[in-house]
């Protein structure tokens, strides 16, 4: 896989991600934990995202 596509696939995951974590956020009876897991596997994708931009 080219960089580029492999970059685009990153970023399309991070977005959803996001999209998750703000859902689930404002979803009354979610687990902290779950968001917090979430939170971090985005943070994970925009390290990734950014690392391999560099």
């Amino acid at each position: 896989m080219a960089l580029n596509a492999h970059l685009d696939t990153l970023k399309r995951k991070h977005q959803a991600m996001s999209e998750a974590v703000e859902t689930a956020q404002r979803a009354p009876g979610m687990d902290d934990l779950k968001v917090a897991s979430m939170k971090k596997e985005k943070l994970r994708l925009k390290e990734e995202i950014s690392r391999l931009s560099s």
